[in-house]
This record gives structure tokens, C-alpha cells and sequence, in this order.
């Protein structure tokens, strides 16, 4: 007797938990399914990715089409600048007349500086290759599009300081009584001219190399 009070006290003293009441579906979980077009939006999505990657290639091969021409078309006219010299054929034993790209510190400069585009237009190739396996990478478009905005600015200031030398030396200047030196240096002037328009060609490449970067990336936005 003395158990049962105790366990009708217990009782007693629990409060009462109304325990929910289970349906025939006992045991199973409820699981939401996608909304009907979820495959449809999917499929759409890989398609537009799959476009995205395809325009993105072909950018990526123009790139490095760009990137090569404008490579030989920099370490050219390096090459034409510090190899272009001419010494006049009347000399004495004493004195000489030569012309030669070290004569000029603008010259020399436009060597340092052409060489150093083309050398790392080269080692960009990579890069440009890796955007072409990887078209939808942005990491090595945008390390490409700031190295290539900066190699751009200095091509374009060795190339048109180069100019500035090159004009003077064409037409000189009669206000400072600078003579043409093109007259007696003929060959010279050519070469250090062809050279200047070779750099300037690099540096409109450079540009288009830097707008075709940066439209990829608005595109991958």
C-alpha cells in the first residue's frame, strides 16, 4: 500500500506533457522537393557558364596572339636602337665623326626600357596561356592587367621622349641653333626612327591587351 501512495504521489507531483500525436506517416521525415524548373534553371545556368567560358577563350587566345607580336615588336626596337651607328666617311687622325644610340641618354633609356617590356611580355606568355585553360580565372587576367597598364605607361614614355630626340634631329631647332644632324647622319636617323615607330607599336598593343583584360573581367562581374 505504502508503494502505491508513494507512486500515486509521484505522479501526482510530474507535470502532466501532452505527447504529440503521430499520424500514419510514423517514422518518415518531411522532405521539401525544388520547385518544379529547378533542372530547367540549372541547365540554363551551366549553358551560360559554358558561353561565358567559350567567348573568354577566344579572348584569352587573342591575348596571347597580342602579347607575342607586341613581345618581338618591343625587343625589335630595342634591338634596332642599341644596334644602329654610323661614322662619317671624311675623319682625320685626330678626330672622328660617329653617332651611336650611347651618345644620347633618351637612347639609352629607350633600350633599357624596351628591353625590359620585352622580356616581360615574355614571361607573361604563361599567363596568358593559363587564362586560356582556365577562362574563367580571374587571379592571373588581373595580375595581367596591372603589369600591363604599368609596361604600357613606360613604353609610352621612352617611346615618345625617343621622338622628341628623333624630331630634333630631323628638322633641329632654329630658335637654339640646333642644325638637322639627319643631314650628315642619315642612316643613323632611320634606324633610331624605325625604332621609335616599333616602340610606339608596342605601346598601342600594350593597350589593347589592357582593354581586352578589362573587359573579361567586367564581363566576369
Amino acid at each position: 500500500m505504502d508503494i502505491e501512495k508513494a507512486a500515486s504521489r509521484r505522479e501526482e507531483e510530474e507535470p502532466i506533457v501532452q505527447r504529440p500525436k503521430l499520424d500514419k506517416g510514423k517514422g518518415k521525415a518531411h522532405v521539401f522537393s525544388p520547385p518544379m524548373n529547378y533542372n530547367r534553371i540549372m541547365d540554363k545556368h551551366k549553358q551560360e557558364k559554358v558561353s561565358a567560358a567559350g567567348w573568354k577563350r577566344g579572348v584569352a587566345i587573342f591575348d596571347f596572339v597580342l602579347r607575342l607580336i607586341a613581345a618581338i615588336t618591343a625587343m625589335a626596337a630595342a634591338a634596332k636602337m642599341a644596334t644602329t651607328e654610323e661614322t662619317l666617311p671624311f675623319f682625320t687622325q685626330f678626330l672622328q665623326f660617329q653617332a651611336e644610340y650611347t651618345d644620347l641618354p633618351t637612347m639609352s633609356s629607350f633600350v633599357i626600357v624596351n628591353s625590359i617590356v620585352g622580356g616581360y611580355l615574355t614571361l607573361s606568355l604563361p599567363f596568358s596561356i593559363v587564362c586560356i585553360l582556365r577562362p574563367l580565372a580571374v587571379p592571373p587576367r588581373l595580375f595581367l592587367i596591372i603589369c600591363d597598364t604599368a609596361m604600357m605607361g613606360l613604353t609610352m614614355m621612352a617611346a615618345s621622349a625617343s621622338a622628341a630626340i628623333v624630331y630634333l634631329a630631323h628638322n633641329g631647332n632654329s630658335s637654339s641653333n640646333w642644325l638637322p644632324v639627319c643631314q650628315q647622319f642619315g642612316d643613323f636617323c632611320q634606324g633610331t626612327s624605325g625604332a621609335v615607330v616599333a616602340s610606339f607599336i608596342a605601346a598601342t598593343l600594350l593597350m589593347f591587351l589592357v582593354i581586352l583584360s578589362a573587359f573579361a573581367l567586367k564581363r566576369s562581374t
